[in-house]
């Protein structure tokens, strides 16, 4: 549904630590070549910190010709014993991506202002242009406040938080839906060049402490 199968994606490790690991796919196969016919290395770095993670992908072109880049992570985040409609969801001013009965982006963006509110009964399916350098959204209850953090690379973001559902999904981009057949918004890395792009996911306590 949401790409190439697994049993495809055959990550090597090229380095394990207790704080991060690194590992590479080189996409050169014939059978990930009959699913997207372009040459390339993928690098991957996750990184652990005290509080969240890192995620750092960068694409490198193979010499065959110039590569389109159209990827993404989609995170899912819950606040376990707190209603979901008492989870306040902040994401800031961005453009929608209108889009037809089928999720296909149509080609208008609309302006829409900054969200920072409880949940309640809105429901988010949405597609979005980022405006910020660096945006930052993030979901807070109970005591906590997760944030995803753009920090490179990602100019695109889908927001997935049905109403019936106890999670939301803050989705880093590359391209918008449909990229690679509309040439919408479309990012090309020419042969040996490098694309990065990377994201943090960082748990916050909300909590104030006093001393007397």
């Amino acid at each position: 549904m949401h790409g190439v199968g697994w049993p495809l994606l055959a990550w090597e490790v090229c380095e394990a630590r207790p704080d991060g690991i690194a590992a590479r796919l080189d996409w050169s196969c014939a059978e990930l070549l009959a699913v997207f016919p372009f040459r390339h290395r993928l690098e991957m770095l996750v990184t652990l910190r005290p509080a969240g993670l890192t995620v750092e992908t960068t694409l490198v072109a193979g010499s065959d010709g110039a590569v389109p880049v159209s990827f993404g992570f989609h995170p899912y985040f819950g606040i376990p014993g707190l209603p979901r409609a008492q989870w306040r969801l902040t994401i800031p001013a961005m453009r929608r991506l209108a889009s037809d009965d089928r999720g296909i982006p149509s080609g208008r963006e609309d302006p829409t202002e900054a969200f920072d509110s409880q949940l309640g009964e809105t429901d988010f399916d949405d597609g979005f242009v980022v405006l910020e350098e660096r945006p930052v959204f993030s979901v807070t209850g109970a005591g906590r406040r997760i944030s995803v953090e753009f920090l490179a690379g990602y100019r695109y973001a889908q927001v997935f938080a049905p109403k019936d559902k106890d999670y939301v999904a803050i989705e880093p981009m590359t391209a918008a839906t449909n990229a690679l057949a509309s040439g919408h918004g479309l990012t090309l890395v020419e042969p040996g060049e490098r694309f990065r792009a990377a994201f943090a996911v960082t748990v916050h306590s909300t909590t104030e402490f006093s001393v007397s």
